[in-house]
């Protein structure tokens, strides 16, 4: 399912995701389990030391932010910046 994000781009997201681990052997990421499909676009993240947790109240709040911006209510990045100054 594709959700669009700029009307005026025609960027969209897949909705639909998938959550895998692996390893990087020989300089390439071998994915434990079942393998991706060929082209799948991919987001890799690395473990840090520098970890935390967040306590239920943000936790909370960050899946609510999650929630507004699976419904579209996003602020664009002029917005942002106009915010911050």
């Amino acid at each position: 399912m594709e959700t669009k994000l700029d009307g005026a781009t025609g960027i969209t997201y897949n909705r639909v995701m998938r959550i895998t681990t692996g390893k990087v052997v020989g300089g390439q990421i071998v994915v434990e389990g079942e393998p991706l499909s060929e082209g799948s676009t991919v987001t890799i993240l690395i473990p840090d030391a520098g970890t935390f947790a967040l306590s239920e109240e943000d936790e909370a709040a960050l899946l609510e932010a999650i929630a507004e911006a699976d419904r579209g209510e996003l602020l664009d990045a002029e917005d942002v910046l106009k915010r911050l100054r």
